[in-house]
């Protein structure tokens, strides 16, 4: 009987720690397969970064309001699924938020006031997914407006995550964690033959968890404030932007989503917390196989219909 091997890896790709977990039949199996993963996510790097001149999204943006550009099937069919999740979430969640002027947001501690309302508007006038024109037949996109940006900054990391994963279980890896900045996925068991677990933290002590739950063979994602924020007259206000109003929402300190896609949580993450805890559950308690839990300003716990949280 083979005794089994816990590899890990930490490393930057998309601009995030990256961190791999395998559970291999010995080292050298588990190494080559986390090479393999951490391959699979610089090429998804490479088609979907905006930073990269080269990139297919960065070539997408560049002929904004001029032509379409061809594109790979693959990345066609990220931007359909995402302009799905912006029909369910009723445009909370929205790949061309791209245009948006970074300008007016600074969540530090020098930001002392929110933009002016017509000011805030004006710098969400390109947001419109529905103006994302996709030819499946020749495989080309179009940004309808010039000046329009896409960015696959919600839904690019639990993508990489999911094609990670395919990629180290085709490898023959049975078990593992890939960790994407926070968006994770799991498959079989720990090394003691037990579930993955994750700690939910505690609002207030990030260190800490409150709760804890078993996400093996599932993703999970969370969005917060807790960590990038600005206090604006005794009110606290999220680095999450509402794609309508050009504003920083406020009401909601994480959001976390649970599923069997990291991509999915990921994409949901966000417009949950842009929504707000009843809205967001509404639409979490419709989705089958999708929970979530929320934790709100006054640090109240809310879960979705099908999800049980032990504190």
């Amino acid at each position: 009987m083979s005794i089994k091997k816990s590899c890990q890896r930490i490393l930057k790709l998309m601009g995030n720690r990256f961190e791999f977990t395998v559970i291999a039949e010995d080292e050298a199996a588990g190494q080559k397969a986390i090479d393999a993963a951490i391959a699979e996510v610089s090429r998804i790097e490479a088609l979907f970064s905006t930073f990269r001149d080269s990139s297919q999204t960065s070539l997408i943006n560049q002929h904004a309001g001029i032509k379409p550009v061809k594109a790979d099937k693959e990345v066609v069919s990220l931007i359909q699924r995402a302009i799905k999740i912006s029909d369910i979430t009723q445009g909370a969640f929205d790949i061309t938020y791209g245009s948006i002027d970074k300008s007016l947001w600074n969540f530090d501690i020098n930001m002392t006031s929110l933009p002016e309302v017509e000011t805030a508007l004006q710098s969400v006038s390109l947001i419109n997914y529905q103006n994302v024109i996709i030819d499946t037949e020749n495989s080309t996109i179009m940004l309808k407006n010039k000046g329009m940006r896409i960015g696959f900054g919600g839904i690019g990391k639990g993508y990489a995550a999911d094609r990670a994963k395919l990629v180290l279980q085709n490898m023959g890896i049975k078990a593992g964690i890939v960790n994407a900045a926070g968006d994770l996925v799991t498959w079989g068991m720990q090394l003691n033959d037990r579930p993955w677990t994750i700690g939910i933290a505690d609002p207030n002590q990030s260190n800490l968890p409150f709760s804890s739950l078993n996400i093996s063979n599932m993703a999970i994602a969370t969005s917060g404030n807790y960590e990038k924020y600005a206090t604006i007259n005794g009110k606290k206000y999220s680095h999450t932007i509402d794609p309508k109003t050009g504003l920083p929402v406020s009401g909601i300190k994480s959001v976390s989503i649970i599923c069997p896609s990291a991509e999915l949580a990921d994409a949901l993450a966000t417009p949950v917390v842009v929504m707000g805890v009843q809205v967001g559950l509404d639409l979490i308690n419709q989705l089958q196989h999708v929970a979530c839990i929320i934790i709100d300003d006054f640090d109240r716990l809310y879960t979705s219909k099908n999800i049980n949280v032990k504190q």
